[in-house]
């Protein structure tokens, strides 16, 4: 009998010892449950305002095109491969041409000032680009392509050395009619015109949407140069080579364009 009394006793002493550690283990002692990851994405803009102004060197107030470090680049699918065509054109502006002005120019420079453009950061209603191609420069690497095919595939004539040509035939042009903010990322959506001839009649324009990105202004300084500063903006859009009477077999019908304009204000 005693020792079942001990058993007994040992028995509450163990469940209230129990029953102690349990109250001892409340919820304010458990960690909180992170907080699931937000998908939101982080956008952040400036006040950037980017202008061509007079275009006079030496004015830090004044935007110019670094044509030598800028491109203008093309890529296709090879039919029938899995690999992709590549090129880009030699020479390109960014100056509204209009029909008065689609001319052949005597000179080996940029034949027109490269000022038809204008950048704000925070007020994209504002910014607007034109922009052109000259389709005979087209340069994949290849020069027997360039000089040949290509010049008839595209609807172009042959390049007249020290001449630039900007007549109807040799001419594609862009002309932005929107730019706004994406709402995903620090980019902005583009609309805009695509006029070219091609193998057609005569030009074409179609409206298209690309992306735009801006690569925030930056001082730079080489040596004992003196500094300067430097930004960029970065063009992608695809069109329809059918759409332009481009009846290749050797292309797909998209063709991607990458427009990378980098400025100084040297």
């Amino acid at each position: 009998m005693k020792n079942l009394k001990t058993q007994s006793l040992l028995l509450i002493v163990i469940l209230f010892s129990g029953y102690g550690y349990i109250a001892s283990c409340t919820h304010d002692a458990i960690s909180p449950l992170p907080s699931a990851a937000s998908n939101t994405p982080v956008i952040t803009r400036g006040t950037d305002v980017l202008l061509p102004k007079n275009y006079t060197a030496g004015d830090t107030t004044s935007w110019k095109l670094d044509k030598s470090h800028s491109s203008v680049m093309w890529s296709t699918i090879y039919v029938g491969g899995s690999g992709l065509l590549t090129g880009r054109f030699n020479q390109f502006g960014m100056h509204e041409v209009t029909d008065a002005k689609m001319l052949n120019y005597t000179t080996a420079g940029q034949p027109l000032m490269d000022s038809s453009w204008a950048f704000y950061e925070n007020e994209p209603s504002k910014s607007y680009f034109n922009g052109y191609v000259q389709m005979n420069h087209s340069n994949t690497g290849e020069p027997g392509r360039d000089a040949g095919c290509n010049i008839s595939a595209l609807g172009t004539v042959a390049i007249v050395p020290g001449t630039q040509n900007l007549t109807v035939t040799n001419l594609a042009k862009i002309k932005t009619t929107e730019i706004k903010f994406d709402p995903t990322s620090n980019d902005y959506i583009v609309t805009l015109l695509l006029t070219w001839k091609g193998t057609l009649g005569t030009p074409l324009t179609k409206t298209l949407v690309g992306r735009m990105k801006y690569i925030r202004r930056n001082k730079v300084q080489f040596g004992s140069a003196a500094a300067y500063s430097v930004f960029g903006l970065q063009l992608k859009f695809q069109f329809n080579a059918r759409d332009y009477g481009i009846t290749s077999t050797s292309i797909s019908d998209k063709i991607d364009i990458e427009c990378n304009m980098n400025f100084n204000n040297k």
